[in-house]
């Protein structure tokens, strides 16, 4: 008889819709696996119901399903579950945490200050150059980032920050390619690099535009790669994280990696990255999440 499997997708964050897509095709994946499987909305579902499945898959996104929440109620109820544990989902999602540990420990990350005022661009100017990034700690798919070149744009982007978290982070902009190294596991899968016609990979390139491509970065040495690939896997593992998800990373025009974010539970849609890098290494869809319902614990 197959595992009974609630798969949790929706929820209540502004990433509500994106969530819904992921969970939508890893239910269709596990059916396709034998799985029985009820996908649960926390939005409108009785979550006490969870007792009645074996384990929960986790296809939630931001608020609420990545900063551990959903991952402390789920450890009080003693249900397995997919991804990183509690504590550290918690870290992951917080963008100044996880640079506070990275820095600590000696990792490249790009500079960065907590902003309180929209009257602070000469100290931040100072400090990160211009360009800066202006985004909220604990937010997904690029919701709520900006880039930002004068007080004005200061102003706007912290307003439009502030409507997804109460704590803003500035960080130092870092021209260069864009790439991700997705974890599974033990083991780091193909790195995959963005290219956007944006000013940079936000909601609208992840999502929206059909002219964001993706590909393998042919021109970086293996070495290089593989060098990336346990870096990846040493920042994951710094903050806690364990079982599958995405590291995400800025090279440089001198080929200097920079750290940007860890992403504990990523997207799943057609057009996410994990079940890209997934493919690139060989294996199909309904291979990955059969892996990562494997490593349910």
């Amino acid at each position: 008889m197959a595992k009974k499997i609630a798969l949790l997708a929706g929820g209540i964050s502004k990433e509500r819709d994106i969530s819904l897509e992921s969970g939508k095709a890893v239910f269709n994946a596990l059916k396709e696996l034998n799985y029985s499987v009820e996908l649960i909305d926390p939005k409108n579902g009785d979550l006490n119901s969870l007792n009645n499945f074996d384990s929960v898959f986790i296809c939630l996104h931001g608020e609420n399903g990545e900063d551990g929440k959903i991952q402390s109620f789920l450890d009080l109820m003693d249900i397995p579950y997919t991804g990183s544990r509690s504590n550290s989902s918690m870290i992951a999602m917080d963008k100044f945490l996880t640079k506070l540990i990275w820095e600590k420990l000696g990792f490249i990350t790009p500079k960065f200050k907590i902003v309180n005022s929209t009257t602070q661009f000469d100290e931040l100017l100072s400090s990160l150059g211009a360009p800066f990034i202006i985004k909220p700690a604990k937010s997904g798919s690029s919701l709520g980032v900006s880039i930002v070149n004068s007080q004005d744009d200061l102003v706007k982007a912290y307003r439009d920050a502030i409507d997804f978290d109460s704590t803003i982070l500035a960080e130092e902009f870092i021209r260069g390619r864009e790439l991700t190294v997705s974890i599974l596991g033990e083991k780091a899968l193909e790195v995959v690099e963005i290219r956007t016609t944006n000013s940079f990979y936000d909601y609208n390139a992840k999502y929206l535009s059909d002219e964001t491509t993706f590909s393998k970065p042919i021109d970086i040495n293996e070495k290089e790669l593989k060098s990336l690939k346990e870096n990846a896997i040493e920042a994951f593992r710094a903050l806690g994280c364990s079982s599958w998800g995405r590291v995400d990373y800025i090279m440089d025009k001198k080929g200097k990696f920079y750290l940007i974010e860890v992403n504990t539970i990523p997207g799943m849609t057609g057009h996410s990255l994990f079940p890209l890098a997934a493919k690139y290494s060989g294996m199909t869809f309904n291979t990955v999440v059969e892996e990562i319902v494997k490593l349910i614990k």
